[in-house]
């Protein structure tokens, strides 16, 4: 519902600062055309419940920059979470790692899922799981079956 979803953008409100964002439908659209790399930045368990397909898990608490470091630096780059909390934090140290070109996917993963767009398994099959979180967050899921 529209309700929802003006909830849902009155809760990021509280979390996003002026860090470049992009869209669920543009980063769709720059997949498809565009050699982007896709950052996850969720725990391990989060990621093998469900993420985008090719999305590289670098992680929250334990992110390094040697994560990236095979990834040039001025390559386009994309990170999400959830909601788009942490990928933002990620994003910051990106930018002070030398990466000039990343921006936190608006939303996060909830947002992608609700949307219908697809997401994959720890196997890269199709799945409709999605991990909430927490209860507290995984109320914003309204597409998909949402573990814990």
């Amino acid at each position: 519902s529209s309700a929802q979803s003006e909830e849902y953008k009155a809760m990021l409100e509280q979390y996003y600062d002026d860090f470049p964002t992009i869209s669920v439908v543009e980063m769709k659209k720059l997949m498809e055309v565009k050699n982007v790399y896709i950052l996850d930045a969720r725990s391990k368990a989060e990621y093998q419940i469900s993420h985008i397909k090719n999305a590289k898990l670098v992680g929250y608490e334990k992110f390094k920059l040697n994560a990236v470091e095979n990834i040039p630096k001025e390559a386009n780059i994309i990170v999400y979470c959830s909601v788009g909390a942490r990928s933002q934090d990620i994003g910051k140290k990106l930018n002070k790692g030398g990466y000039t070109n990343v921006q936190n996917l608006y939303g996060g993963l909830f947002l992608w899922s609700n949307k219908k767009y697809p997401i994959v398994d720890a196997s890269g099959n199709n799945t409709n799981n999605i991990h909430g979180f927490s209860e507290e967050w995984g109320k914003w899921i309204t597409h998909g079956t949402v573990v814990y």
